[in-house]
Formats: structure tokens, C-alpha cells, sequence
């Protein structure tokens, strides 16, 4: 996915990705199997409510996705995070725990982050 300057190219981006996400899932869906599709589905279970709310769970992927440095899974829980209402000041805490955890090699994929939350604000 190539980026266009500006925050107009972000955005672009950001819907592209959406996009290209939903279209390889159906691709995915047309070829998988039974275990395939009940991973997909205890995936999606995972993260709805029940003992913890949807928003913390997301925000427990958020981490665990910097931590195992997918820049994919990073942008889908930021956006998850983003609509369950996340603050500046509880994504500043996520991204802390994170780099403890994963360490300084998640430095780059805390750029991207950002630079996604800045264009997602600006929206």
C-alpha cells in the first residue's frame, strides 16, 4: 500500500487497507475449512464482551500486536481501539507497556501507529 503525501494519502491508506482486509478475508472464506472458520470465528468471539468490556480487549490486542510487531494487526486493533473510544492518554499508557514488553525493536511499528492515530484524529 503506498502512501500519498499528506494527510489526505493517510487516509487513502488507511481505507485501503480496510478494504484490501475485507476482500482477502473473502478470499480466505472461499477456500477455508471447517478449523479455518472456527478460528476466524473464536477470533472475532474473543474480542466482544463478556468479563472484560470489547474496549479493554482490544486494547490487550493492540499491545500484543506491537509486542509481535504486525503492522497489520497493529492498524486493525487501532482502529477497534479507536471505536470503542480509546483516549490519547490510555493509547500513551498502551504503547509504554508494549515497548517494555517487546522492546526497543517495536520502536518502528510505534511510528506507524502514531503517524495511523494522527491521520485517524484528523478524520
Amino acid at each position: 500500500m503506498k502512501e500519498k503525501a499528506g494527510t489526505g494519502g493517510h487516509r487513502h491508506r488507511v481505507e485501503e487497507f480496510q478494504r484490501e482486509r475485507e476482500r482477502l478475508n473473502k478470499i480466505v472464506m472461499r477456500h477455508a475449512s471447517l478449523k479455518i472458520k472456527r478460528f476466524y470465528a473464536l477470533d472475532s468471539v474473543a474480542y466482544r464482551k463478556g468479563a472484560l468490556p470489547a474496549k479493554t480487549k482490544e486494547m490487550m490486542g493492540l499491545v500484543a500486536s506491537l509486542v509481535l510487531r504486525c503492522d497489520d494487526c497493529i492498524l486493525y486493533h487501532l482502529f477497534r481501539c479507536r471505536a470503542e473510544g480509546i483516549t490519547e492518554r490510555e493509547l500513551e499508557e498502551l504503547v509504554n507497556v508494549g515497548l517494555v514488553v517487546g522492546g526497543s525493536i517495536t520502536i518502528p511499528h510505534i511510528r506507524r501507529l502514531y503517524d495511523a492515530w494522527e491521520k485517524m484524529r484528523a478524520k
